[in-house]
């Protein structure tokens, strides 16, 4: 009985992550297709560069409770260490939805917010020396891709410091690699000298 509820909740973790905050808030606020916008992306750069400071702030919000719910009930559901690979799926599959979301034809976002959200929970001291670099490097070069790149390849390594399982090293490098993938775009763009920089 207990592998089916684990199943269930993995499931709802997926569907939770596919939900597309940012493309809500355009929808239903501003009845734009955020997708049709900017790079078209549904994460909360593009929202904020197209519909302003405060609907990108909400963006990143939701996508990042995206990844914060299901790690928080995981854990609250079963006690670590009985919750490893509970609390391993559940955040892979919010993460995954995110990236791949069900309700857009899994054409999702980049997932640095969920991301964001799943490690506040479970590495949140190594959160804080990822969101350093990228801050650093956003204030230096104004290019957010490149501080979310950045920020993306650290986490492995800070987590690899205090993992307590195997399971959070593998999270944290799936999740790493995903991240950077789907900045492939961004990547041709920096190189090219092509990306776009955000205004202070």
């Amino acid at each position: 009985m207990d592998i089916v509820i684990d199943i269930f909740i993995v499931i709802c973790s997926y569907l939770l992550g596919s939900v597309p905050t940012g493309y809500l808030i355009g929808k239903y606020f501003f009845k734009v297709d955020i997708k049709q916008l900017g790079s078209g992306n549904i994460g909360a750069t593009n929202v904020l560069r197209n519909l302003g400071k405060k609907m990108g702030v909400l963006t990143l919000v939701g996508d990042a409770l995206k990844g914060v719910i299901p790690v928080v009930f995981a854990l609250l559901y079963k006690p670590y260490p009985l919750n490893q690979t509970l609390v391993f799926y559940c955040a892979l599959t919010a993460f995954l939805g995110h990236l791949f979301p069900i309700y857009l034809r899994f054409r999702g976002g980049k997932g640095v917010a969920t991301a964001l959200g799943i490690y506040m929970i479970l590495f949140p001291l190594q959160v804080i020396y990822a969101l350093i670099i990228f801050f650093l490097v956003v204030l230096k070069t104004r290019y957010v891709s490149l501080g979310s790149i950045l920020s993306a390849l650290s986490m492995p390594l800070f987590v690899s410091f205090s993992a307590k399982d195997t399971y959070q090293i593998t999270l944290s490098v799936i999740i790493s690699a995903l991240v950077i993938y789907k900045h492939k775009d961004n990547i041709h763009r920096l190189l090219e000298g092509r990306e776009n920089k955000i205004k202070f």
